[in-house]
């Protein structure tokens, strides 16, 4: 629940959600207060909603520098400590809501600099949507790839600079954010790890997303550790298969990478504020997570 003093300010933010500045200050408020969740994910499963405390960690919003574009984003790590291992959280196409948020705050907990950045600030204001598929047309499929590559460029300068050892860096994102954790681990020759949580991996080429992971698999600078369900009916096991051909092919670290298919899972099985949370599935995948992670030089 947000706090009396700032439940007011976020309804005044509200009305008017069509201006730029609106969208901005409302995006930046949910990422510092790590609270809300988007129109579109409604209703939220309460009772399965994990909440992770801040005690014991400096959490809330941070804006970064993007060649003078000030973005958004929200992090988490131990309070006072430094050179601290780094893990990029890329989001769902919902943007930096409560689950992501709360998200960080399970890698902060674990030892991490954890950082999830407002990838779709530019665009529009992802949590005001109250239709996916109108979210997906106005604001989602107009984020090129070069901008995220770039956004997650400054936000790794950024950890740098603010307590981060980035020589220890990995990534990590669901569905649309899994997606670009493949081609950020191939982008970023610093990566040491990733982890892919049910991100599509083969799809239509444009001038926006002119490469899918599976064109970019033999190339990677660290890793990658794919968590996918069996029963996610937009993503096909095939495609699966196909991307563990592309890896084996490619060099060290593609052929390091290895994929774990829950047979019963659907998509966004680890999103505890949906219907398709899976406790077993989400758990087992966290602990391969942290372990993928340390195994790789990044803890």
């Amino acid at each position: 629940m947000l706090r009396e003093d700032l439940q007011s300010e976020f309804n005044a933010l509200l009305p008017g959600r069509s201006t730029e500045a609106g969208a901005t200050r409302r995006t930046a408020l949910k990422a510092a207060l790590g609270v809300g969740y988007a129109a579109s994910t409604l209703p939220i499963m309460a009772q399965t909603a994990i909440k992770t405390s801040s005690e014991g960690l400096t959490a809330g919003e941070v804006t970064i520098d993007v060649n003078g574009f000030k973005m958004a984003a929200y992090r988490a790590a131990p309070a006072g400590k430094t050179g601290l291992p780094v893990v990029l959280v890329l989001s769902e196409i919902f943007g930096v809501h409560e689950y992501i948020a709360d998200t960080t705050r399970r890698f902060a907990k674990a030892g991490y600099l954890a950082i999830a950045p407002e990838l779709f600030q530019r665009q529009g204001d992802a949590q005001s949507y109250g239709e996916m598929a109108k979210l997906m047309a106005e604001v989602i499929s107009k984020v090129p790839d070069a901008q995220v590559m770039g956004d997650l460029d400054a936000t790794v300068k950024w950890a740098a600079a603010n307590g981060g050892d980035v020589r220890k860096l990995a990534v990590t994102g669901f569905c649309w954010g899994g997606r670009q954790t493949w081609l950020y681990a191939a982008h970023n020759k610093n990566v040491k790890a990733g982890v892919a949580w049910y991100g599509r991996l083969v799809g239509a080429q444009n001038d926006l997303t002119p490469k899918n992971p599976i064109d970019i698999a033999a190339h990677l600078a660290g890793p990658v550790l794919g968590l996918y369900g069996g029963a996610d009916t937009g993503i096909p096991l095939e495609t699966v298969e196909k991307m563990k051909v592309a890896l084996a092919s490619g060099d060290a670290a593609a052929r390091a990478s290895k994929f774990v298919v829950y047979p019963d899972a659907p998509h966004a099985f680890h999103a505890d504020y949906r219907p398709s949370y899976r406790k077993e599935a989400a758990d087992d995948g966290w602990k391969r997570a942290l372990d993928w992670f340390k195994a790789n030089g990044v803890a």
